[in-house]
């Protein structure tokens, strides 16, 4: 390196301010809201709950000692309709928002001297190591600790505020927070049980267990491993008329469309049928019925493919409480 070279002797004669290591716990919600984060909340990498995280987090950025947990809100009415376009659109308008504040929280960050990443707000995400960890930081986990609501008996994070109706992002900093947050209170969780009667796989038991593959399974058939099933139904078709046997022109319309435009969730019937949170729990407690009939019962009347692994308890599920649905016994190469 020169010393005469111009960026070297410009740096030297006006050298940037050390920046610092801790920083203001107001100073940094205010960034965070001004980034377009609807909720914020941050704590120490090295909190007890979130060790699983914690070498992952160093991976991404050597010195990490702050996650700077935040959320986005989604509309309500659209993640509750049984049109899935109308919900995806609505997933993916938010899932991009999450990502523009957590790319304009970290840039604001940065300009103010500390060393900063983002990690993905879900896909893309590190598929080198799937199906052992595809993630990064577990921002379920991490908005919990931080305050931004409970995990709810669906496993979806529940603001006391926005409810479940929420996407969420973690950025993380090389500073310390003069008053870190910490969790809620009380959980947010109604435990109603709606979302046990509107999941179309039975993913989620009123004794409050979960049921992770059968909720892949279905829910994500369009991702990861049943796009990989996809693909070896595919070349194991032994012509295009063997190829529509297994896959109905709706489904393979369905594949395109979610390589070509995003990925399409199957069902987020568990977020949509959630009457929880202060914003949302209104029209629930004036009249539990219409909200059951104009919410929950298009859900579980909606005629649609279900996907299962064969012999499955979520099988059974599905030929028992929707006899309307039609099965579809898949791989979800897990």
């Amino acid at each position: 390196m020169r010393d005469d070279h111009p960026t070297v002797r410009e740096v030297r004669a006006n050298p940037p301010a050390t920046p610092q290591t801790r920083v203001s716990a107001a100073w940094l919600r205010e960034v965070a809201f001004r980034a377009g984060a609807d909720d914020v909340g941050f704590v120490p990498v090295d909190t007890p709950g979130l060790e699983v995280d914690l070498a992952h987090a160093r991976t991404a950025l050597p010195r990490a000692r702050t996650y700077v947990a935040f959320c986005v809100r989604m509309n309500r009415d659209n993640v509750r309709s049984p049109l899935r376009s109308v919900a995806n659109t609505e997933f993916h308008q938010a899932l991009d928002g999450a990502e523009e504040v957590g790319h304009r929280l970290a840039l604001a960050l940065q300009d103010a001297g500390h060393r900063v990443v983002h990690p993905a707000s879900a896909f893309p995400q590190e598929m080198d190591a799937f199906p052992a960890r595809g993630w990064v930081i577990s921002h379920k986990l991490v908005a919990q600790a931080a305050g931004l609501g409970r995990i709810g008996i669906h496993r979806n994070v529940i603001h006391p505020r926005f409810g479940n109706f929420i996407l969420l992002g973690t950025v993380v900093a090389d500073f310390e927070v003069d008053e870190p947050t910490g969790p809620t209170d009380f959980n947010p969780c109604l435990e109603c049980k709606l979302c046990v009667a509107a999941c179309p796989v039975g993913a989620i038991s009123k004794e409050g267990s979960f049921d992770f593959l059968a909720c892949y399974t279905h829910n994500y058939r369009e991702f990861m491993s049943g796009f990989t099933d996809w693909v070896e139904t595919v070349v194991e078709s032994t012509d295009r008329e063997d190829y529509r046997k297994r896959v109905t022109a709706g489904e393979t319309a369905s594949m395109w469309q979610s390589l070509a435009y995003k990925p399409n969730y199957k069902a987020a019937y568990c977020m949509a049928a959630c009457p929880a949170g202060s914003d949302v729990i209104g029209p629930f407690l004036a009249d539990r019925k219409g909200f059951l009939a104009d919410v929950v019962k298009p859900l579980q009347d909606k005629e649609e493919p279900v996907y299962v692994v064969p012999g499955s308890k979520a099988e059974d599920h599905v030929r028992r409480r929707f006899p309307h649905k039609e099965v579809r016994q898949v791989s979800n190469g897990l």
